[in-house]
């Protein structure tokens, strides 16, 4: 699954410069990549420094994968596209994944299974971020935004912070949900006693998430879209949590499940104005198979002849 490519240097110049004026194909930044990962030879030997000098006469070998810098695996991850254009991407994030590469996580994340597949969002910057506008925690499945230039993920992330994006969840949580609709506000940050938990604390940031019953399952279980206002992190989850009704299978902020083995949140619905042409739309990931397994078998227990809430 690559290719080597040898050329002969005609005049001394830095290896990135000498790459790129024998392959024009590759941008600048694609070749430094080349050489940084130790795919570029000279005279036989490796070399990962983009400023090396190589000598008139010099060989240079390339081996160049076919996606540079990342990890096979990550053509192996499925990517369900809902839209695209020139610059922007909007997925069905699957659940289980990570959006992108933290300190202490060694694993593919959804970003390098994109760049795998586009590979122009690497020039966006050399992060381990670029192209990511927003994320969903792990276990939370759903519809996301990347960005596909720099400008775009410019203008999409201005939108999220000045809060002119549309955000709306599926959620089912535990326990009998009264009142049926409301709006949760209390300020989220890190949770003194777990600095991998968030809490509602006095000093934290301001969060609106605002809820609606869908479907209540007798005392045990309701099904519920939640709009978020804000976007802090867990910010769902902590705040049901709050009032009583953990999201069903939350192993952080309430218990596991025998009916589902992650927590039971989705990301439905998605509204933003396209960078490339400024107009409003709105994006919708169908509600994922275990969840609308979840629902059925809620409904067989604690419904009687009433159909199953299951959402298209």
């Amino acid at each position: 699954m690559t290719e080597e490519r040898r050329l002969r240097v005609t005049t001394s110049a830095r290896l990135d410069r000498a790459v790129v004026a024998a392959m024009p194909e590759l941008s600048r930044s694609q070749v430094r990549h080349l050489i940084e990962d130790g795919n570029v030879r000279v005279s036989g030997e490796v070399t990962t420094k983009p400023a090396y000098t190589v000598k008139e006469g010099s060989e240079v070998s390339v081996t160049e994968p076919l996606v540079p810098n990342l990890d096979w695996q990550s053509l192996e991850v499925p990517l369900e596209v809902i839209f695209e254009d020139e610059e922007t991407l909007i997925l069905n994030k699957p659940a289980g994944i990570i959006v992108h590469p933290r300190p202490g996580i060694h694993e593919v994340t959804l970003i390098n299974a994109i760049r795998a597949r586009y590979p122009e969002i690497r020039e966006i910057d050399d992060s381990g971020r670029g192209g990511v506008v927003h994320r969903l925690d792990r276990d939370t499945s759903g519809v996301i935004a990347f960005a596909k230039s720099k400008a775009a993920q410019h203008t999409l992330k201005q939108q999220w912070r000045e809060r002119e994006t549309l955000k709306r969840y599926l959620a089912i949580v535990e326990g009998f949900v009264d009142p049926s609709e409301g709006v949760i506000e209390a300020p989220i940050g890190p949770d003194p006693n777990n600095p991998r938990q968030r809490a509602i604390i006095e000093e934290g940031q301001y969060a609106r998430s605002k809820f609606e019953v869908l479907e209540q399952f007798d005392d045990a279980a309701a099904f519920l879209s939640v709009r978020i206002h804000t976007g802090r992190t867990h910010q769902i989850r902590v705040h049901l949590a709050a009032i009583g009704h953990p999201v069903i299978g939350d192993q952080m902020y309430g218990r596991t499940s025998e009916l589902i083995d992650r927590q039971a949140l989705h990301a439905h619905v998605l509204g933003v104005r396209l960078p490339s042409t400024g107009e409003w739309r709105e994006f919708e990931a169908p509600l994922p198979d275990d969840m609308n397994k979840l629902l059925t078998t809620l409904s067989q227990r604690y419904l009687v002849d009433e159909p199953n809430a299951e959402v298209d």
